[in-house]
């Protein structure tokens, strides 16, 4: 019987997670994404064309493949409708080609007020949230006031939608001086809503484990990274969800024994979006190139990331509590130039080495680096390993000794022909 298969992010997100779903959906006929909202940003680049997609999982432009939203997903109908349209402008057929879960959860136009609200509201301590309504969707589902996609069926949908509205609308007076109107986005809402009545709603845990039965090849993908796990990253400057592979099981039915193998993406640098630790983050000219020549700005927002070296303790941490068994590394290319490269091996906290990820990171943390000379050549031409500089073989060796897992597939560039798999 075939398992799931998962690629998850290892880092803070952008990894560049859809460039390897693409690369790995020829083998699967399923792609399901299993949490998160519309604050993914992947990325697919092929010929002259590129897509950033948000809800739609990266199987979609795949002939004869299956793209499944997941229970787990927490879906904006306007934003899903906009990203279907966009797809089927080129020629493919969306509704034979994506599935959504009964039992994900709706992002009403209030939900995003909600967000602005509370962000405003946080001032200097805000977390950097991307304002789409995620955190308080997911806050109405533990709270069992969300409205469903199986909800959009029922005869008296509208009277649910206005009673959860009216809800929001008096938490949103507790916010003095907040202005808001959601008249004209509300009928995009409910437009948005109609289109996406002309899809199949289904119960995607029976559907998802009969095709297992099946022997179905099925690839779940998760969006932002490992770091952002509402228990496991750097809380509380996280996501709403949980990210790590265990999110597979919860956001798509399936049982911990049908997981199997787990590609886990990191790029050969760090970089992190919006507020919150990071260990390894440069504010002086070397942070300043890897953001030029790494193109690193938001595929959603457009923001500016920050940058820093690989920080091998979270690597290392991350890999534990997704179980990895293969790992991925993007954006080698972007270090080309550099006369030396460094990995954060241990951290210095209130002058004790620690080479765990720890409880909270401090101010005060400071990171203990392991040194390598660069490869100082182009390597984005390079088509098999064996071809590699020797520096640079170092530095992916050396990261397969510290975390115990195999680099199986390296990426020297945004295309999908630039990518070693070893």
């Amino acid at each position: 019987m075939k398992k799931v298969d998962v690629v998850l992010g290892l880092q803070w997100g952008d990894e560049g997670k859809g460039k390897v779903v693409d690369v790995l959906t020829p083998n699967y006929t399923v792609v399901a994404r299993f949490q998160g909202g519309p604050n993914a940003g992947h990325s697919l680049h092929f010929g002259d064309k590129s897509f950033v997609l948000r809800t739609v999982p990266s199987g979609i432009f795949r002939d004869g493949s299956v793209n499944i939203i997941g229970n787990g997903v927490v879906v904006d109908p306007v934003s899903l409708t906009e990203e279907l349209r966009n797809i089927a402008e080129q020629g493919i057929p969306v509704k034979e080609k994506l599935f959504i879960s009964k039992k994900a959860h709706i992002i009403l136009p209030t939900h995003r007020m909600l967000d602005a609200a509370s962000e405003a509201a946080k001032g200097k301590s805000k977390i950097g949230s991307t304002l789409k309504g995620i955190g308080p969707t997911y806050m109405d589902k533990t709270g069992r006031n969300g409205l469903r996609f199986g909800d959009v069926l029922a005869p008296n949908f509208v009277d649910r939608y206005n009673k959860l509205k009216s809800k929001h609308e008096e938490m949103l007076s507790q916010y003095a001086g907040f202005e808001y109107d959601v008249t004209e986005y509300e009928k995009t809402w409910m437009e948005g809503i109609e289109y996406l009545k002309g899809f199949r709603f289904i119960d995607s845990e029976h559907e998802v484990n009969e095709m297992i039965k099946q022997d179905v090849a099925i690839l779940a993908e998760g969006a932002q990274g490992s770091l952002l796990d509402v228990d496991f990253g750097t809380y509380p400057f996280v996501t709403s969800s949980n990210t790590v592979c265990a999110g597979v099981c919860t956001g798509l039915g399936v049982a911990p024994t049908k997981i199997g193998d787990v590609y886990g993406i990191f790029k050969a640098y760090c970089t992190r979006v919006g507020s919150g630790p990071f260990p390894t983050e440069l504010f002086d000219e070397v942070g300043e190139e890897l953001r030029r020549i790494g193109h690193e700005f938001g595929a959603v927002t457009g923001r500016p990331r920050r940058c820093g070296w690989l920080d091998l303790v979270a690597l290392k941490y991350a890999v534990m509590v997704d179980g990895v068994t293969q790992l991925i590394m993007m954006k080698s290319d972007v270090m080309n130039d550099f006369e030396t490269i460094k990995v954060a091996t241990a951290y210095k906290i209130g002058g004790e080495v620690v080479d765990h990820f720890p409880y909270e990171v401090t101010d005060d943390l400071e990171p203990v680096y392991t040194e390598f000379p660069g490869w100082k050549c182009d390597i984005c031409k390079v088509r098999r390993y064996e071809d590699f500089p020797q520096e640079f073989k170092n530095y992916v060796e050396f990261i397969e000794a510290e975390t115990g897992v195999p680099v199986k597939i390296i990426s020297v560039g945004p295309d999908r022909e630039e990518t070693i798999v070893r």
